[in-house]
């Protein structure tokens, strides 16, 4: 069951945020998931860092339940999929299958990103550097000066709190607003070993510019929490978030 109190508008379509790092386009019935790193820990023990290697069969299992809690249709991978273009090829068996059984049961499309640029769909679906689905470009990295919407993954956002002197941090996406009321979202990172990048960092600012407004949203309790991260002075109050939340642990 999509939890509908995670909905959202942007670029005059709804979307729904889940709990657990994947985005829902309920319309197009897709489920959109950014910076999987497939493989990241037998990349690393292949350079002497010796890792559990059970990071894909995690990634993968939780994206499996999420399609099974959408009942979406396609799946678009923003990039990243695997920590290089060869941990297609290092799938143990066990994940090669969950994998497969994937790709069969939906339309699954493979966007590369800057750690797999070379990749091979090996266990299925189709591939592409970037691709536009209802007016909205699917892409690995934002691209600064882009007017047109946009949804990417890349900079595996973070939101950092300090709350009665405790440090929370949760992964997040990260959504502008020009003045046409058009925008951009970068998602949070959805694989087993990922780190995080403060999303208020000048990066992430810089590469959603140009723009009026960027918030970080995050799934918090039964509610969507929205925290205002940069405004454009001239447009202090049009675009005050709707809602803020502080975020609970």
């Amino acid at each position: 069951m999509v939890p509908l109190s995670f909905a959202f508008p942007f670029c005059d379509e709804e979307f729904v945020l889940l709990p657990g790092r994947a985005l829902f386009w309920p319309r197009e019935q897709a489920l959109l998931v950014a910076d999987l790193h497939l493989e990241k820990a037998s990349f690393y023990a292949r350079h002497g860092q010796f890792l559990p290697p059970y990071d894909s069969r995690e990634t993968l299992g939780r994206l499996a339940e999420a399609v099974r809690e959408t009942g979406a249709r396609r799946v678009f991978c923003l990039g990243d999929n695997f920590h290089d273009s060869a941990g297609s090829t290092r799938l143990e068996e066990h994940a090669a299958g969950m994998l497969a059984a994937l790709t069969r049961a939906t339309d699954w499309v493979w966007i590369t990103g800057n750690h797999d640029p070379a990749m091979e769909a090996r266990h299925g679906g189709a591939m592409a550097e970037e691709l536009e689905v209802a007016g909205i470009v699917l892409r690995h990295e934002a691209r600064k000066g882009e007017l047109r919407p946009e949804l990417s993954g890349h900079f595996h956002p973070r939101l950092q709190l300090k709350v009665h002197h405790r440090h929370i941090r949760r992964p997040c996406a990260v959504v502008s607003r020009d003045a046409q009321g058009a925008g951009r979202m970068i998602l949070p990172a959805f694989g087993a070993l990922t780190g995080g990048m403060n999303a208020a960092d000048p990066a992430i600012l810089k590469a959603l510019q140009p723009a009026c407004a960027i918030d970080a949203l995050v799934p918090a309790g039964n509610k969507l929490a929205r925290f205002s991260l940069w405004r454009d002075a001239a447009y202090p109050l049009v675009f005050r978030p709707e809602r803020s939340y502080i975020v609970s642990e």
